[in-house]
């Protein structure tokens, strides 16, 4: 069970989450529904994990999400789980910005609809690891110009990159595409080559992906 501080302007949606977190088999310490609310109460309760909207009052634009930034520069341990209506890059990126040891994730909240997924998330998460939406990945990898690194990918070398960093292990990865786990490992090798990255394993591994799919999309 995690101890959780939400943080959702929406009524509704935040009522609908605590109840699914809940079932989940969460304890749900404080809902709130504004940025300033959500820093008081992670600093009053201190709980295992923070969800967070991106955009909250006052400005509805990226309160949430500054205020997630916060919270982690005053403790980096700190498991955060942004939410996010649309595909912003921007905001994955200055979330992934420095990251440390404490886990961080970046989901769209369409996929709050596929409960088993969300759930899942929020507990690499809560473990430790980068869970980054699919959704995110795609868009990153189609704005990659022909002659970046990126263009060096196979197909199937974009599917691993892209399942890779929506936080599945080899073991999960290889029964997503039907394929064997050395099948993974020799995918994962030729990303990494391609890339000039160092094939590093486990958070560490999907945090450089991430980082080098944003310097890119930068000097794009």
């Amino acid at each position: 069970m995690l101890r959780l501080i939400l943080a959702e302007d929406s009524v509704l949606l935040r009522a609908g989450l605590t109840e699914l977190l809940t079932r989940g088999g969460h304890q749900v310490l404080a809902a709130v529904g504004s940025a300033e609310e959500l820093v008081r109460a992670v600093e009053a309760q201190r709980p295992d994990a923070v969800v967070t909207d991106v955009r909250m009052p006052p400005g509805f634009r990226d309160e949430g999400l500054r205020a997630a930034l916060e919270l982690r520069a005053q403790d980096p341990s700190l498991p955060v789980l942004v939410l996010s209506q649309y595909v912003a890059t921007a905001y994955a990126t200055q979330l992934l910005t420095g990251a440390s040891a404490g886990g961080l994730g970046y989901l769209l909240k369409d996929r709050v609809g596929e409960v088993a997924e969300f759930l899942d998330a929020l507990r690499q998460v809560a473990e430790g690891r980068t869970v980054i939406d699919p959704e995110v990945v795609r868009v990153l990898l189609s704005r990659q110009s022909e002659d970046r690194p990126l263009a060096r990918l196979t197909p199937r070398e974009r599917e691993v990159l892209t399942l890779m960093a929506s936080g599945l292990n080899n073991q999960a990865l290889a029964a997503r595409l039907f394929i064997t786990e050395a099948a993974v490992v020799k995918h994962a090798s030729s990303i990494f080559m391609k890339l000039d990255l160092d094939a590093t394993e486990g958070n560490r591994r999907v945090l450089a992906v991430l980082a080098h799919l944003s310097g890119q999309e930068a000097e794009a």
